[in-house]
């Protein structure tokens, strides 16, 4: 006589199902199925076809060849085994629809916070280039330097060769003023000639011209 093996469980471990007699199916299957059927039922075409189907059945059974023996109970029969098959089928198609527009709306949120995220990101970049660019020596801040440290040189070397260092330097002074005039008259030259070889978008193009 065989030895029985008796099997510890253990609460760790899922116990395996012995033959299920439940019917199996496929869950996508049958809701894609629904939903084209609660489509079908939601449009015209369905309205004509059981209004034709109705009438022929009435005009059928009020002749002699009648097979609704039961004066049209057998046609209420059939109109509430309808009605029972499709208010599932149009709630089972209304919760997938809703599934869907849930994930779309949770895909949405996503991309607004990612959105949000690089719109934070590239402000606060902003903000650092608007500080950095506020620390730059502009070049007026750099000529006044200049001329500070080099009338501080001058001063020096009166005082060096024995002058009087608190004597102002007048030459000195007119030759950067007019060192300075002259530059500002060459760059505004600079810019004016610049401003008449620049093409004038005004005036019509040669081909324009032309053609008209």
């Amino acid at each position: 006589m065989a030895e029985r093996t008796t099997r510890r469980v253990r609460l760790d471990t899922p116990l395996e199902q012995r033959g299920s007699r439940r019917p199996h199916y496929d869950p996508e299957a049958f809701g894609r199925v629904s939903e084209q059927i609660a489509r079908f039922l939601g449009t015209a075409r369905f309205l004509v076809y059981m209004t034709v189907f109705i009438i022929l059945w009435v005009v059928i059974n009020v002749t002699p060849i009648a097979f609704d023996p039961y004066t049209f109970t057998f046609l209420t029969l059939l109109l509430s085994l309808q009605a029972s098959y499709a208010a599932p089928l149009i709630l089972l198609a209304q919760n997938r629809q809703a599934d869907r527009d849930r994930i779309s709306l949770d895909e949405d949120r996503a991309t607004s916070e990612r959105l949000q995220a690089d719109v934070e990101y590239l402000s606060r970049e902003v903000a650092s280039l608007r500080q950095a660019l506020g620390e730059v020596a502009t070049r007026d801040f750099l000529r006044s330097q200049l001329r500070e440290v080099t009338e501080e040189v001058v001063a020096r070397t009166r005082a060096a060769e024995g002058e009087d260092p608190g004597q102002p330097d007048v030459a000195g002074r007119r030759e950067r003023e007019d060192r300075e005039r002259r530059a500002e008259r060459k760059k505004r030259r600079a810019d004016e000639k610049a401003a008449d070889e620049r093409p004038d978008l005004s005036e019509p193009f040669v081909g324009e011209a032309e053609h008209g």
